[in-house]
């Protein structure tokens, strides 16, 4: 009898040993509230590239990065597209055309192939004539898989990325199977301008268009550079209807922004700046970084001096808002110079004759005399408040500045006069 007592009480802890065991890996079902994906098909992304009817208005509506080149402005309307404005008449800029590319964010033009991502895909587009916009090449999956924002109110259902490319989230109730121990969460990307926008310093500029300081894409001779996360890939654009990627660089930070001067490119991270040198395009080569506390850090350079503004506030971590100037004669031991308070920064641009531009949120634009870098406070030339500007573009006397309310133009050729050329506005989403 003590023989099977104790045979039985092996089996019962056995069996108590497997239900613990089990439950740690249940598998149940649930009904509840959720965000459902509306997906839009791999063959429809990639056959959706066109340039809309002339006669359809197509307004700016959530203006995200600018790009000028060849006397045109180019605006993105976050995921939707990019619209483009004649700018002949910088008083009277005329919409010319809507490129319809979802889930664009970002561009770059060179020799009229403009260059933009589309949601995962990299895609080329000869603009040579508008009415006869072409796709010419696109590599797929170069970007990662993204998610559109919500609101956090309710979990994300299940995905299901055979299907195509996240547009936008439905709110219905869900029932399905879940495995408590292998719970997938999905991070979104938040695309907007908030956290990066790069540019060229003008008089390198070209054939290439010129970009904002946010930028993570930039053209330089027959290389495409493309920022992603952690990682800057290198295309060779020398045939625009056949680009290929050519060098993968793996970073040890987050890279938000990229800025070419002099042969050399720099990124801007959210701990510091890095530098390479591009006597290589096809592989640029490390030459030294800035470090700094965690930060988003758009980043301009003119001479031996680079630009950087630092925000509080977002996902980035830092605690400050300043604008920093950094020495950059010795290339391979850049130096901080002068550190300036800011409200709450974000792009920023200096000019061939050395006015600096910088976008300081709620307290709008604001506008220097940078000649001396150590006292640049003390020559702010003039502020335009309550504007809230996301980034700039210094051309020769004109000045672009996109902002939440839309576009602005300023002829700064007289610094005592700056004046309003023209705005174009957003429409009013309520």
């Amino acid at each position: 009898m003590k023989k099977n007592n104790f045979v039985a009480s092996i089996l019962l802890l056995s069996f108590v040993a497997l239900f613990w065991s089990c439950e740690d890996r249940m598998v149940t079902k649930r009904t509840y509230i959720a965000y459902t994906p509306v997906y839009m098909s791999y063959d429809e992304l990639r056959s959706s590239v066109k340039v809309s009817a002339k006669d359809q208005n197509i307004e700016l509506k959530q203006p995200g990065k600018i790009y000028f080149n060849d006397n045109y402005i180019f605006i993105n309307e976050l995921h939707k597209g990019i619209h483009v404005y004649d700018n002949t008449d910088a008083k009277n800029p005329k919409h010319h055309a809507f490129i319809e590319i979802p889930g664009n964010v970002d561009m770059a033009i060179k020799d009229n192939i403009l260059y933009a991502d589309s949601y995962v895909d990299l895609v080329s587009i000869d603009i040579s004539d508008f009415n006869d916009l072409k796709e010419i090449s696109r590599v797929q999956n170069v970007f990662p898989y993204t998610l559109p924002e919500t609101d956090y109110k309710y979990a994300i259902a299940k995905l299901d990325e055979s299907k195509g490319v996240v547009l936008s989230w439905e709110v219905n109730e869900v029932t399905d199977t879940v495995q408590y121990n292998l719970n997938r969460y999905y991070f979104l990307t938040d695309n907007k301008v908030d956290f990066a926008l790069g540019g060229v310093s003008t008089q390198e500029a070209s054939s290439n268009g010129v970009g904002g300081s946010m930028a993570r894409f930039i053209v330089y001779q027959n290389s495409f550079y493309v920022l992603k996360s952690y990682e800057l890939e290198v295309f060779d654009i020398s045939q625009a209807n056949k680009f290929e990627s050519v060098t993968k660089i793996s970073m040890t930070r987050v890279a938000e922004t990229v800025f070419i001067s002099n042969e050399r490119l720099f990124v801007g991270t959210q701990t510091g700046m890095q530098i390479y040198d591009l006597q290589n395009p096809e592989n640029p080569t490390f030459i030294s970084d800035f470090n700094h506390i965690q930060s988003c850090d758009p980043v301009v350079v003119k001479g031996n001096l680079a630009y950087v503004t630092l925000r509080s506030g977002t996902t980035c971590g830092n605690v400050s808002n300043q604008l920093d100037v950094i020495d950059i004669s010795t290339i391979t031991q850049p130096k901080l110079l002068k550190t300036y308070p800011m409200t709450s920064p974000f792009g920023l641009g200096i000019s061939n004759n050395n006015v600096l531009f910088v976008c300081d949120g709620n307290d709008g634009l604001k506008i220097y005399d940078a000649t001396d870098p150590l006292t640049i406070s003390d020559h702010q030339i003039i502020t335009f408040p309550n504007i809230n500007m996301f980034d700039v573009i210094p051309l020769p006397n004109v000045l672009l500045a996109i902002g939440s309310d839309g576009l602005y133009q300023y002829d700064y050729s007289n610094l005592q006069d700056i004046k309003l050329l023209s705005k174009i506005e957003i429409t009013n989403n309520d």
